[in-house]
């Protein structure tokens, strides 16, 4: 079975968003940094090159699949940020609705700058994606 790719990182958060080129992508970025602390009161910690998770949780699949995951956390790419709220968005229609302009994939929350959402309702999205996955796994604190 293929192993996963996308893992924890010995790299310093604070130097790799400080290097964040773009000068909104980087508040936005060290904002996010600041809610998630304090939403989830946890550390963060890079998963891959370009992801900052917070907690973690160990996924096993029917298929037989297993692995680590972050629980949560963000992404300041240069065509958006991206946050992931993990195991997705199953039933957060309303919280949605009232977040302001965003995409979303299966686990992905697509963001072009915070100024374009309702910061509220982002922290009440990240608890709820938290919760969520409690019911599902075990999430480690980091």
């Amino acid at each position: 079975m293929a192993d996963n790719k996308t893992k924890p990182k010995e790299v310093d958060v604070q130097g790799f968003l400080q290097a964040v080129e773009h000068p909104v992508r980087r508040a936005d970025a060290l904002t996010l940094d600041a809610m998630f602390r304090r939403v989830t009161g946890w550390q963060p910690r890079m998963w891959g090159p370009t992801m900052i998770g917070y907690g973690s949780y160990h996924y096993i699949y029917d298929s037989g699949r297993e692995g680590d995951c972050l629980a949560t956390g963000f992404s300041p790419r240069k065509a958006n940020l991206t946050l992931y709220i993990m195991p997705g968005y199953q039933n957060f229609g309303g919280l949605l609705d009232r977040l302001g302009k965003h995409k979303t994939g299966k686990a992905c929350l697509y963001i072009n700058k915070l100024a374009d959402v309702d910061m509220q309702v982002l922290e009440e999205i990240v608890r709820a994606g938290l919760e969520d996955l409690g019911t599902r796994w075990t999430i480690t604190p980091s």
